[in-house]
């Protein structure tokens, strides 16, 4: 009892979970889904292991459950278990008020928890200095000094202005903090992927219009467990936030905003524009959460990944580094976002030729595990046809692994294919894929000066597919800003590979929509 006692007192957090009785209903997919991703973070939290306390409610008081029920909750707790690769440890049973409480341990060896940030936001409202103190530590000169850690093309740096797609990492350790001291040194990247017990990768996207699809290709492209929407305290909310919003929201991705530049203006501008950023966060639907301290972290990651409708606001200087170390501990706390699929599946980003190693594939993995030496299938080709390959050697952050997981950011070294028979959109896959030139979507029209019609031509994106496509019929004749309606669609250049449920945006020059697929067509 003993035992019990302390749980109890030290509530619920970290290692510690209260479930009052869990039953086959939890085992449906999407609750399934939540319950694994807490699991595995509460393991993480506690370095290898949790501890459920069955028959308690969710505020820590004490109910007692029947023997059936007790049973069946420890059952389903072993279900989850084995979906995260843990195990039970021990069961502890008490009688108590005439009924059973007990003490689940789950245990998991080598665990390793990895999430994935996308960043979004206005062109020069500070993404890549954000993240570029995040990962260092070190303050900006209040010139953009830390983007040069992200911006690695010659005109990016010369312009102060990121045209292309940048990656970066930083880990925890027994919950401290593992910093870049060099952040252009490969060897330390890889050092700090060996040595944590949780990373943070952040794909930073591209603020400038122009760039629009390439900002999408990171955000669709990636497997994003929580977007970090940027918003400058000097500007404001400003078109592309509100866009770049509405991409976030419509691939269904939990959303925490950072008010930069806080340094830069009074107080009263700072609360005008928070004040901005909650109305604009209440007309979609989301509900704004001020953090100030760390009781408010606590809560904010509790509650996020649960309700992906809440919305953590953190105010933020990279010049005096105010509001970092909550938004640290924020990323500490976040739970991976759990993915049900088995089968690997990564969708090539890009293609390199290294000496020496021959053709590397690089993506985020969608789905599922690949080792070295695997054979998996690559393509389609402009035929519709997929080869099979062999799995020469996987990297993620030039640290060479000798698996992936979901949400791993690797280059994959393939033998069996030409450099030049490889396009961004391909697929990795340990099944036989299908090739699709025509499919069936639910389509949203977001604005449009016109109506649509049979005929139309945007550039649809959908992972790391860019594509133009033709709108071949819809259900009524045609769509107009603010319809939804049944569409089919056809590419135009390439057969690609895509499956149903799968979410897409489509796009001018500004993005028009976005679409879920119902049914593959062939």
């Amino acid at each position: 009892m003993e035992k019990l006692t302390t749980l109890l007192e030290r509530g619920e957090g970290e290692n510690v979970e209260f479930k009052e009785y869990l039953s086959s209903i939890h085992l449906r997919e999407n609750r399934f889904r939540q319950l694994a991703c807490q699991m595995n973070h509460r393991v993480i939290m506690g370095r290898g292991k949790a501890y459920y306390v069955i028959g308690v409610s969710d505020s820590g008081v004490v109910k007692g459950i029947d023997e059936e029920k007790f049973n069946e909750t420890v059952e389903v707790l072993r279900k989850i278990a084995n979906e995260i690769e843990a195990e039970i440890g021990a069961v502890e049973k008490y009688c108590v008020n005439g009924g059973h409480v007990g003490i689940v341990e789950i245990v998991k060896s080598n665990a390793k928890e990895h999430i994935l940030i996308g960043t979004a936001g206005h062109v020069d409202h500070g993404k890549s200095t954000l993240v570029g103190s995040l990962i260092t530590g070190i303050p900006d000169d209040g010139d953009g000094a830390t983007r040069i850690f992200l911006d690695v093309l010659k005109h990016e740096i010369e312009r102060g202005l990121s045209a292309d797609l940048s990656f970066a990492v930083f880990g925890f350790r027994n919950g401290k903090i593992l910093r870049l001291k060099n952040p252009m040194s490969k060897e330390e990247k890889a050092r700090i992927v060996e040595r944590a017990d949780k990373l943070v990768s952040f794909v930073d996207t591209v603020g400038h219009e122009p760039w629009l699809r390439t900002t999408i290709r990171g955000l669709l492209g990636q497997k994003i467990d929580y977007g970090l929407l940027v918003v400058a305290a000097n500007d404001g909310v400003m078109r592309t936030t509100k866009e770049h919003l509405g991409i976030l929201l419509a691939m269904e991705l939990p959303v925490i905003v950072a008010i930069t530049k806080v340094d830069m203006v009074g107080e009263e501008r700072v609360r005008e524009v928070i004040s901005q950023v909650s109305n604009l966060l209440r007309s979609v639907g989301r509900i704004p959460y001020l953090v100030r301290d760390g009781k408010d972290v606590a809560k904010a990651s509790n509650l996020i990944s649960e309700n992906r409708y809440l919305v953590p606001v953190i105010e933020t200087s990279a010049v005096t580094l105010e509001g970092y170390d909550l938004l640290e501990e924020l990323l500490y706390r976040l739970p991976k976002r759990y993915t049900a699929e088995k089968d690997f599946l990564m969708y090539i980003d890009k293609v390199y030729r290294v000496t020496g190693v021959g053709v590397v594939v690089s993506g985020c993995v969608k789905s599922g595990e690949l080792r070295e030496g695997d054979d998996v299938f690559i393509g389609p080709f402009d035929d519709g046809s997929f080869r099979q390959v062999k799995v020469a050697s996987i990297e993620m952050h030039h640290y060479r692994i000798s698996k992936t997981k979901c949400g791993d950011i690797v280059g994959i070294a393939v033998k069996g294919v030409k450099f030049e028979e490889i396009r961004r959109g391909m697929v990795l896959s340990r099944r036989l894929p299908r090739a699709v030139r025509e499919f069936e979507a639910d389509v949203y029209v977001f604005t449009h000066p016109t109506l649509i019609k049979p005929g139309y031509e945007p550039v649809l994106h959908s992972e790391t597919i860019a594509e133009t496509v033709t709108f071949k019929s819809i259900e009524k004749g045609y769509l107009k800003a603010g319809d939804r309606d049944r569409v089919r669609i056809r590419f135009k250049y390439h057969p690609q590979c895509i499956f149903e449920g799968q979410k897409f945006i489509f796009r001018e020059s500004r993005s028009k929509g976005m679409g879920e697929v119902i049914r593959v067509i062939g």
